[in-house]
């Protein structure tokens, strides 16, 4: 059965625009042959942008497409975008279906298979995330094993879901060549076709899949008496019943029946941390606290779809991966910053809400984090009020950092009128004007920040206008302002209010797991009780756990050259590997009982680069000397190492990676990603056109032999054998012993594919050269490391992953003072919903339809239960369109013996079997429904209290409000009275992907109607 299709890059070699311009001489072609011939079908690649692209330019054919579309003769979708499965988060791949299905919907319906041609692998969760969107059946070519000896298998992921999957052999343009040629060579063409289709075919149904790269199939192909269909009826007509199939679980990176394209996940790694962020912030600061804080608002709603928009377009399969020219990646970067930029404008409007509700002088703390979180924040503080307590004016623990310049600007005027020309009603030089003094000859104006007290700019005119004539020397000085670090606890996706205050003569506050500070200063460390760090002489970390756990020579940077380009890593045949520094600095930073750090400067002299020819060192034996700064920091009570690597990047056609041994051997690893934790082998399988070196990704953390690394992008990794062996580093790296953990921080190549690629047969695409591949500049690559003891989810990783990627989030507050702020009074800091759980994550959470929409995944190998607590009386999960699965079983909040209850408020208001009096519960009735401290000691089962209005009693601080507004919840539709928490429990298989709405509804005939 032929299926005529093109697989249309958007950009690569060329970028977007170039190709759009192909694009529409193709689908022009396309639907005129399918208006003139009703048997011509057309299968577009499985991303629905290349017809919107197409529709941009040619609207006035959308009745076209949605003709064919809808008639089963044009097959579009499911996806948006044909997305990298391993350079993107899992959530973009998710809301790449949503788009994708939804606008297919509009067109006339989705291809209902999950077609991926020419992705570089396939990530372990595929399956199921194609089952979520309610398709049960994938077409695709790269990474199946060999094992594989048929067209079709059982593709089962990570949580267990398995889903039947056309292997395309020969890949996506098997058929190619069928109709090139005389007529009369047909029948031979045909013949040779099904000879070698036949040895792979599961089914009575050869698929011959017509197409290529960029190009429309002939027209007259109908004539030829060969069916010609759609993919999808192609799988759907003589489908195999064989229930012997093979069967392959989870991710797909094999190299045995076609290239992967292993080196993808470090070219122009810039680009891989710039995805990261905008991900990041749009994911877990713009979509989850504009939902909370201003639900209902539409500014943030378009800004926070066109963020996605731009995300999931930056996904591509030739996009993110970085081995399109340097037009092509110049542009991507772009969108990617602008959808970064995007998220941030919707952050911006949420801070400023929640800063209008503080006082100025207020620090205000997010946490983007469902559970309650304890971290370190940095404030500018006056220094007469540098210190800070919470709402409940505790002190807060907080560490002296630096202090800011308090002199802005000094100039001569002879015209003192001129400095009127710098003020903006009250701001000067980015800081609010204070007071003002004229005398001998020096008109001084103190600023601050963020000022207090009156002012009126007239009265600022008429006191310079009074100074008379010059010259005057203007000083601009500000207000003495201290740097500090505070470390805030802050309730699950709630906020805190810090307010500063003098300092006082009282104990410092408490601080769980304090660093340490060293009685004899002999030599650099960092000790928190839990890690301790030491910095060798040679610039390495020495790790030492609480649980006894100990590795040294942490940190060894390891240089050597690549002759490759974008899609492969290639040593050079006379590679010399160097890891020995020419010269170490240590330095301390700061040393405190929150926060310490080290920074460590250590001097290479590396090769400038490769010949021409890219067999060898280039421009004689000459070096380039680099200084690679590493700046180690331990906070109180967390279990890693914070490392920030710095360097300027001017060597060409080399590889930098970060090197440490681990604890034990190790026969393979663990590592993060699109809503897994896969464990990979010390090799990988080749037999196809590639060296298959077992170089790897990882999204949050990789893990191996007792060591972890917690990532803020996704990042390539290797487990090798420790590589010293006399006076150099030799051998070859592949396969490993299970002794050594390598990150790639840099990789410099200059083409895009090299025709003569020594770890790959064939060109992976034009040897265009890509002289920004190189990535010569500044970089900086952030990380944390940690040893442990057991097994990767014992040691809590997927839980540190989520607090090292996940700042909190400070705003100023900016309401001026009034009347109570004096006492430490603001907002209510309790977030909507709290969620805990054994390896459970919050994947994204938002606003959807006027409901909570939370995504969950158990990143855990047992089968674990989320619970999830909130403001809300309804829930039911739902599929990745939004349509409702299944309803969950709600139940009241119950407060368990010494549970700490969010924000001192039981949640229904009664304490059965007794009063809460200064934490102790004794009998009777907590009249306002508060517990003092927050502490249920004894327990208590909460009954419900009616107000004198028959209404529920007060619920958490920051119930719901007007849209919009720093209180309120998401929109309540038709919303029950009161503010009482709820709990609803999801059982999850080991990592089952749920997605639960939470509503607030009255009437029980309000609720969704069940799918099926």
């Amino acid at each position: 059965m032929v299926v005529p299709h093109t697989h249309w890059d958007r950009e690569w070699y060329l970028p977007f625009q170039r190709f759009r311009v192909g694009l529409v001489r193709v689908l022009d072609e396309v639907l005129d042959a399918m208006a003139a011939d009703p048997a011509y079908r057309f299968t577009m690649d499985g991303q629905l942008a290349a017809v919107e692209d197409y529709l941009e330019i040619r609207p006035d054919r959308r009745g076209d497409v949605a003709r064919f579309v809808a008639g089963g003769r044009l097959a579009v979708g499911p996806w948006l975008i044909l997305a990298d499965e391993f350079l993107c988060a899992g959530e973009t791949l998710l809301r790449n279906l949503e788009y994708g299905m939804r606008g297919a919907a509009a067109l006339g319906g989705p291809m209902p298979v999950g077609y991926l041609p020419d992705q570089f692998g396939h990530c372990a969760q595929m399956p199921q995330i194609l089952a979520l969107a309610g398709l049960r059946r994938a077409c695709l070519w790269r990474g199946v094993p060999a094992h594989v000896d048929r067209d079709a298998f059982d593709w089962t992921g990570a949580d267990g879901t398995t889903i039947r999957t056309t292997y395309l052999p020969g890949g996506y343009g098997n058929a190619f060549g069928l109709f090139t040629g005389p007529a009369e060579g047909m029948p031979d063409r045909v013949a040779a076709f099904v000879s070698t289709a036949e040895g792979w075919a599961s089914g009575g149904t050869l698929l011959a899949m017509y197409g290529a790269d960029h190009s429309a199939p002939a027209r007259d192909i109908t004539a030829s008496g060969l069916r010609v269909a759609t993919l999808a009826e192609a799988l759907t007509t003589g489908e195999a019943t064989d229930e012997e199939a093979p069967r392959v679980v989870g991710e797909l990176r094999s190299h045995a029946r076609a290239n992967i394209l292993p080196g993808v996940i470090s070219a122009r790694v810039p680009i891989k941390q710039a995805m990261a962020r905008a991900e990041r912030v749009l994911t877990r600061y713009a979509e989850p606290l504009s939902a909370l804080w201003r639900p209902g608002d539409s500014a943030c709603a378009r800004l926070i779809d066109m963020a996605w928009r731009s995300v999931i377009a930056c996904s591509g399969h030739d996009s993110v991966t970085g081995c399109g020219s340097d037009e092509t990646a110049q542009q991507v970067a772009a969108r990617i910053a602008e959808a970064g930029q995007t998220a941030q404008a919707v952050v911006d409007l949420v801070a400023a809400s929640l800063a209008e509700a503080a006082p100025k002088g207020a620090l205000v703390v997010v946490n983007p984090s469902p559970f309650e979180r304890t971290g370190l924040v940095l404030a500018d503080l006056p220094e007469e009020r540098a210190s800070l307590v919470d709402a409940s004016n505790r002190p807060v623990p907080a560490q002296r950092l630096e202090h800011a310049a308090t002199l802005l600007d000094e100039t001569v005027m002879d015209d003192l009128s001129r400095l009127l020309g710098r003020v903006h009603e009250r701001e000067l030089y980015g800081h609010e004007i204070v007071s003002w003094h004229a005398g001998d000859g020096v008109f001084t104006v103190t600023v601050s920040r963020h000022a207090s007290g009156a002012y009126a700019y007239e009265d600022l005119r008429r006191a310079v206008m009074a100074a008379g004539p010059g010259p005057w020397v203007v000083r601009t000085v500000a207000e003495p302002v201290v740097t500090v670090a505070a470390l805030v606890t802050v309730p699950p996706l709630g906020r805190a209010v810090l307010t500063a205050r003098p300092p006082a003569p009282r104990p410092p506050a408490p601080v769980a797991h304090a660093l340490r500070t060293d009685a004899y200063g002999f030599e650099p460390v960092l000790d928190n009780g839990l890690l301790r760090v030491r910095v060798a002489g040679d610039g390495t970390l020495s790790l030492c756990g609480a649980d006894g756990t100990e590795v040294h020579g942490v940190g060894r940077i390891v240089h050597g050259g690549d002759a490759g380009d974008t899609y492969n890593h290639a040593p050079p045949p006379d590679d010399r590997l160097s890891d020995r520094p020419s010269r170490v600095v240590v330095e301390e930073i700061c040393s405190g009982p929150l926060t310490g750090a080290y920074e460590i400067t250590r001097v290479y002299d590396w090769p400038v680069g490769l010949g021409s020819d890219g067999e060898g060192e280039g421009e004689g034996d000459e070096t380039v000397r680099t200084a690679v700064t590493t700046r180690v920091e331990l906070r109180a009570g967390e279990p890693f190492a914070r490392c920030e690597i710095t360097m300027d990047v001017r060597c060409r056609d080399h590889r930098v990676r970060w090197h440490a041994p681990l604890p034990r051997a190790a026969d393979g690893s663990y590592a993060e990603g699109q809503f897994a934790v896969v464990r990979r082998g010390l090799t990988a399988e080749g037999g196809g056109g590639e060296r298959p070196i077992p170089t790897f990704p990882a999204e949050s953390f990789a893990a191996a032999g007792g060591l972890a690394v917690l990532l803020d992008h996704v990042t390539e990794y290797e487990i090798v054998r420790d590589e010293i062996g006399g006076d150099e580093i030799g051998g070859d790296e592949i396969g490993g012993d299970g002794r050594e953990l390598a990150l790639t921080l840099v990789r410099s190549v200059g083409y895009l594919s090299r025709n003569r690629n020594p770890y790959r047969d064939e060109p992976a695409g034009p040897e265009v050269p890509t002289p920004a591949a190189q990535c010569q500049g500044p970089l900086t690559v952030r990380f944390a490391v940690l040893p442990y003891a057991g097994e990767w989810h014992e040691a809590g990783l997927p839980r540190l992953a989520e607090e090292f990627r996940h700042d909190l989030l400070a705003v100023p507050g900016t309401r001026p003072a009034g009347p109570g702020d004096a006492d430490g009074n603001g907002p209510g800091g309790g977030g909507r919903v709290a969620i805990s759980g054994d390896g459970v994550v919050m994947a994204a959470l938002r606003e959807r339809g006027g409901r909570l929409e939370v995504r969950l995944v158990a990143e855990d190998p047992t089968a674990t239960e989320a619970v999830v607590r909130g403001d809300f009386t309804a829930a039911w999960t739902a599929d990745v369109l939004g349509s409702p699965l299944s309803p969950l079983e709600v139940s009241r909040e119950e407060v368990a013996p010494g549970e700490v209850v969010p924000d001192g408020v039981v949640p229904d208001g009664v304490v059965s079997g007794g009063m809460v009096l200064d934490g102790v519960v004794l009998d009777g009735v907590v009249a306002d429904g508060t517990v003092p401290g927050g502490v249920v000691p004894g327990g208590v089962l909460p009954a419900e209290l009616l107000a004198d209005d028959g209404t529920d009693g007060p619920g958490p601080a920051g119930s719901p409000g007007s849209s919009g507004s720093p209180e309120s919840s998401w929109p309540s539709e038709s919303s029950e009275p009161g503010g009482s928490w709820r709990t609803v429990r999801v059982p999850l298989r080991p990592f089952e992907i749920a997605t639960v709405h939470l509503s607030r509804l009255r009437e029980p005939d309000a609720r969704p109607a069940w799918r099926p």
